[in-house]
């Protein structure tokens, strides 16, 4: 219900305001499933996405972002359930672990689940080293790949800064990735890596970034 309002009220707004270039919309499928996977530069990612989709796209989120005290703890929880967003305790390697397993019946039901395979914002603006997650979601469910490539939004919202800034923003989707019909193939550690790696090459497509063959959390710790 709320997804709903916000689609005929604050998405319009927001497009006129932040006019974010979007090119590629008609690889989206309206309707069924389809793993949306984007590079990850800023909080303000999973907002550009699902405004120039054309679709309500799901996300994995934070279990603490469902559980905040307070009035503004209870409204925050209130509009992630709302929006449909799911909870993941990241602190939790088996639970963790099960996030593909629930994102494999979003899918099922139809749902545009939004996933970045980086698995953590980028720590300076490059490209980093895709997960195999987003490879097993798209073996195990048949599900086709939506790449995305966002340019622009750290500007926007930058870590550390809660102020949000009218800057240049690029959406840009290319054509879906087809796994369908493999779903043996997610056993081979080989595969899953090889499938990635193709997402991973569509996304830096349509994102221009620099490569780093290296994860951006071992990147982040390291600094």
């Amino acid at each position: 219900m709320l997804y709903r309002a916000a689609e005929l009220t604050v998405s319009p707004l927001l497009r006129t305001y932040f006019r974010p270039h979007a090119t590629g919309q008609q690889h989206v499928p309206r309707t069924g499933p389809a793993i949306i996977a984007a590079n990850h530069l800023s909080a303000a990612d999973e907002v550009f996405t699902p405004i120039t989709a054309g679709r309500q796209v799901i996300y994995f989120a934070k279990a603490e972002y469902f559980t905040g005290s307070g009035v503004r703890g209870k409204v925050s929880a209130w509009g992630f359930r709302e929006f449909g967003h799911v909870p993941v305790d990241r602190s939790n390697p088996r639970a963790a672990a099960s996030t593909i397993d629930v994102g494999v019946e979003l899918l099922a039901a139809g749902k545009a689940l939004g996933i970045y395979p980086e698995g953590t914002r980028s720590p300076d603006g490059r490209l980093h080293k895709f997960r195999t997650g987003v490879a097993r979601l798209a073996l195990r469910s048949g599900a086709p790949v939506v790449p995305v490539g966002l340019v622009g939004t750290q500007h926007v919202l930058a870590t550390g800064d809660p102020r949000w800034h009218r800057e240049p923003v690029e959406v840009h989707y290319g054509s879906a990735l087809d796994f369908s019909g493999r779903p043996e193939d997610e056993r081979s550690a080989r595969v899953l890596r090889e499938v990635t790696e193709t997402i991973r090459e569509a996304v830096q497509r349509l994102s221009g970034q620099e490569y780093v063959d290296a994860y951006g959390s071992s990147v982040k710790a390291a600094e």
